[in-house]
């Protein structure tokens, strides 16, 4: 080795630069292993592949979701009135069956094994089921006052006001038949004004305030249709049920024309009749003007949807 003259002799002239170390894998982690701070690198994610089988199923699923989708739009606009009539038939049927029923049955048994709480709290909840059920398609106003009121505020098509009230009409007759002939005298159920002096009067004024207060909570959860949706059959069925726990000492708490006149039609008893048809319309009538009022002209896209049902196109 040889010292540069003039230095201490303790350092060499030159000294070579010591070779890089090698590149290893291993390298990376033992700096990670130094330092605690350090984030290991995550292993890559394998994605198992889509087999031919997962694809044939998807393909099937969006043709038959699209048939499906195309033969309902093609059956409900070929038929958008029939459709609804006989839905507007059941329901009517149906409510009448139950309303009525009560009487019928607590007469043919005797006894009196249905309450009154019971009696007038079945039509509410059964109205409730229904609108969660059939509402979509019809509306379903299975009541001539609330198809009334629906064509006053011009959110359902006047056309459709009478042929609607008439399937209504002939599903009351045809449930009153069916009790009828199950059961006899169906007299028991239909409703009657109070036998008390001026009970003609009073049971009027009392369907009127009854109607008037149904139809108004029907018209309200109307006009919100689209943010309330199902949830206005709460609020009817409720109202129906309650209405007719104070009331139907009085009038029966019919609301609803056709729900006394085809038991009275059936039986052909006609007592206070026209109180059942006068008290209701008038209601009707009032809870039309009171959102008019309180709401100004028809919101047409919330309130038509609920009126002509949701579910078919117009």
């Amino acid at each position: 080795m040889t010292l540069t003259p003039g230095n201490s002799g303790s350092v060499p002239a030159s000294v070579p630069a010591p070779a890089p170390a090698p590149a290893d894998a291993s390298a990376g982690a033992s700096t990670t292993a130094g330092d605690p701070t350090a984030v290991a690198p995550k292993p890559a994610r394998l994605v198992p592949p889509v087999t031919t089988r997962e694809i044939d199923l998807d393909k099937d699923s969006m043709l038959g979701d699209r048939f499906m989708i195309r033969f309902s739009e093609d059956t409900l606009r070929l038929r958008p009135l029939g459709i609804r009539l006989i839905v507007e038939f059941i329901g009517t049927f149906i409510l009448v069956t139950v309303a009525a029923g009560a009487g019928v049955i607590n007469h043919y048994v005797g006894g009196g094994p249905i309450s009154r709480t019971a009696a007038v709290v079945a039509p509410g909840a059964v109205v409730m089921a229904m609108i969660y059920a059939l509402g979509p398609l019809s509306g379903l106003h299975i009541n001539p006052a609330v198809t009334l009121a629906f064509t006053a505020r011009r959110v359902f098509k006047g056309a459709w006001a009478v042929p609607y009230i008439a399937v209504q009409l002939a599903a009351a007759l045809a449930a009153a038949l069916v009790l009828q002939l199950m059961y006899g005298h169906v007299a028991s159920g239909s409703n009657y004004p109070i036998a008390k002096p001026g009970g003609e009067w009073r049971s009027l004024v009392m369907e009127i305030i009854l109607t008037a207060i149904l139809v108004t909570v029907i018209l309200n959860t109307a006009t919100g249709y689209r943010s309330i949706g199902h949830n206005a059959a709460l609020a009817v069925g409720a109202t129906v049920a309650l209405l007719g726990l104070f009331a139907s000492p009085i009038s029966g708490a019919s609301m609803n024309p056709v729900r006394t006149l085809g038991p009275d039609i059936v039986s052909w008893d006609f007592t206070g009749w026209w109180i059942y048809i006068v008290g209701p319309l008038a209601g009707a009538t009032i809870a039309v003007l009171l959102i008019g009022l309180v709401r100004g002209r028809p919101g047409k896209d919330d309130e038509r949807e609920s009126a002509e049902g949701g579910a078919l196109p117009v």
